[in-house]
């Protein structure tokens, strides 16, 4: 039982939980979080080159989110990121709108929609967000806003942190399937990335 619940943990938390940020932090280590973030898009599109339509609607592990919602999930997440972002930096410890993200991965437009229009978005959103958090004074990253549901008070640094975090949690999700299904990129057929859009 505890081996299952363990292939269970790892398939959900490839890279473990999501750490928490104590103490000072560098303005190195801000940047590495930072050169994550801004990596990602162009990182997703490489993870998810040459799917076929049945990969894309496989889940990344039992009862978890297939691929598309995978990809759909980040930029509406990082979305919500980057306003939380810029109230903190522009209002005084705003309590910031929490949302359902299951709810928001099983509606429609996550069927409906193709995977590039989402890829495409996360490409402008993380351009404009870089260069929010690149240009911010770093005694901006002690800036907090309030959260709701959890009863707690984060600080920018910690949002940063989590983020960098959350890009490499889902894009192992996606990189961690396609080793398992052994969906190697030389062996996928450059018209099933036509048909796919990538």
């Amino acid at each position: 039982m505890l081996e299952r619940m363990d292939v269970s943990e790892n398939l959900r938390y490839p890279i473990g939980r999501m750490p928490t940020v104590e103490g000072p932090v560098t303005a190195h280590q801000r940047e590495e979080w930072i050169r994550t973030i801004e990596s990602l898009p162009l990182r997703l599109r490489g993870a998810v080159k040459g799917l076929t339509p049945e990969q894309w609607d496989t889940p990344y592990r039992p009862g978890g989110w297939t691929v598309r919602q995978v990809v759909h999930h980040i930029p509406d997440s990082h979305l919500n990121a980057y306003i939380r972002c810029k109230l903190a930096l522009t209002e005084d410890e705003p309590t910031i709108k929490p949302y359902d993200e299951a709810a928001w991965a099983d509606l429609i437009d996550t069927r409906a929609t193709e995977p590039a229009v989402s890829l495409a978005l996360l490409d402008s959103l993380h351009a404009r967000w870089v260069v929010l958090l690149r240009t911010v004074e770093p005694s901006a990253y002690q800036r907090t806003f309030r959260h709701p549901e959890h009863g707690r008070i984060f600080s920018l640094q910690q949002l940063l942190a989590q983020y960098a975090w959350h890009s490499e949690h889902h894009l192992r999700h996606i990189t961690a399937l396609r080793e398992r299904e052994m969906w190697t990129l030389w062996s996928l057929s450059s018209e099933s990335g036509e048909r796919t859009g990538q």
